[in-house]
């Protein structure tokens, strides 16, 4: 499982760099919020060296005229028809979008600076994007942005500054929600588009503030479908959750377009914006968005109740591929493995079953006898990331799910009624 990374704060007089968590030998993932920019440095101003004046009463030498040569003759409207179609389709949709994009200024304590304002005093230390959810003037936003913040102060496209608070955040799906209490003329909310239609090869469209740079605007293509984030820890279990189902996109992001949307070329929103796997803390080509139909189903949660239940089975699990199951002669090739069950979870009430029985894998001591899911609900399950995918996105607290196991080889069917993930 990849593991996520929270933002650290700038103070005003003092930059921090965001938080990483290195992988197990894979590259840094990094959360793609931005810190305050600062001041650029004056450049020096040139000066131009004297030029030697010819000698008195020399002749001047008249210099020969250059060939004559047409200019470079233009692109014929066949050849140049599509690219600049594509051209007008990104001006419009820029010009659509932009002003239901908004720069978010995250305000907070901060610790002790030198010759800096008193300590917690409340100032800038972040920033980050998002955008216009509905005409009531909420704005979603990635959970990451917002965290430990104490304000926050949004500025549209065209000038318009105004004060947030915040309504709801969500750390399992890194979604949160804001709320001004005015807008700008014009401003109006982004369609969410349906993100199981989002195929590998479409046009991807980012819009943020990557470096305090408002409303920059990047195109690239969805490199990738059904990727995964390791989550936050738990708060009450151990281990982290998985944030499943992310878009993974070649189109630039960095610190400061967390919480902005991914479009497609209708301008609708497929993804926001959320990490970027890096070496270098900048972009490297690999960016992920949490997908849109996750926030179809959080967001109006934030805004009910602050809060968002996620459904929870209450098992530690590791994917079984071809080389574990001839380790341990495993019955099936493909599935997830229980390793341990949660007290008090609904597969312990289920009767779902963990491994007993121990043995050396990769250098681990690992469970390797317990149930083994193979299906939820006639859906196949061939990894952690297929269950958790169907868990958060066809599925609800108190829902009844039927799955599939295989216990000592043979093939049975468990009922379990998903209960509410804890913290």
């Amino acid at each position: 499982m990849l593991i996520t990374m929270r933002k650290v704060v700038v103070a005003l007089l003092s930059a921090y760099l965001l938080a990483a968590c290195s992988l197990q030998n894979v590259p840094l993932v990094q959360r793609a919020l931005a810190t305050p920019l600062p001041s650029p440095a004056s450049a020096p101003t040139p000066v131009l060296a004297p030029t030697a004046p010819p000698p008195t009463g020399a002749p001047l030498a008249t210099p020969l005229p250059l060939p004559t040569s047409a200019p470079v003759p233009t692109l014929e409207s066949t050849i140049s028809n599509a690219l600049e179609e594509e051209q007008r389709l990104l001006v419009e949709l820029y010009r659509r979008v932009s002003l239901s994009v908004v720069s978010i200024e995250v305000l907070g304590g901060h610790p002790a600076v030198e010759g800096g304002p008193a300590p917690g005093e409340n100032v800038p230390i972040g920033q980050g994007s998002g955008f216009l959810y509905d005409d009531q003037g909420h704005i979603v936003t990635n959970d990451h942005v917002v965290a430990d913040a104490s304000g926050f102060q949004v500025s549209f496209a065209d000038g318009t500054i105004v004060e947030a608070r915040l309504i709801g955040r969500d750390p399992g799906s890194d979604l949160a929600v804001l709320k001004v209490d005015e807008l700008p003329p014009g401003a109006a909310p982004l369609a969410l588009a349906d993100s199981r239609q989002v195929a590998v090869g479409q046009t991807a469209i980012a819009i943020g503030n990557p470096f305090g740079l408002q409303n920059t605007l990047t195109v690239g293509v969805v490199s990738g479908v059904g990727r995964s984030l390791e989550g936050p820890p738990s708060e009450q279990l151990s281990g982290s959750f998985v944030i499943p189902n992310l878009i993974q996109t070649d189109a630039a992001i960095n610190p400061g377009n967390s919480g902005g949307p991914l479009l497609n070329v209708r301008g609708q929103v497929i993804g926001v914006n959320t990490a970027i796997r890096s070496e270098s803390g900048t972009f490297q080509g690999v960016g992920y968005a949490v997908p849109s139909n996750a926030v179809a189903r959080v967001v109006p949660a934030l805004i009910r109740a602050g809060r968002y239940e996620h459904p929870w089975l209450g098992i530690v699990m590791r994917d079984v591929d071809p080389l574990l199951a001839r380790q341990f002669g495993l019955a099936v090739r493909q599935g997830v493995l229980i390793l341990e069950i949660q007290p008090g979870s609904p597969a312990e009430r289920a009767g779902l079953r963990g491994g007993q029985r121990t043995g050396e894998y990769a250098g681990r001591s690992l469970p390797y006898d317990g149930d083994i899911i193979t299906a939820i609900d006639g859906q196949a399950v061939r990894s952690g990331d297929d269950l958790i995918s169907y868990l958060e996105l066809e599925t609800s607290v108190g829902d009844v799910v039927r799955l599939i196991v295989v216990r000592n080889g043979a093939e049975q069917q468990v009922e379990v009624t998903l209960g509410s993930r804890p913290g």
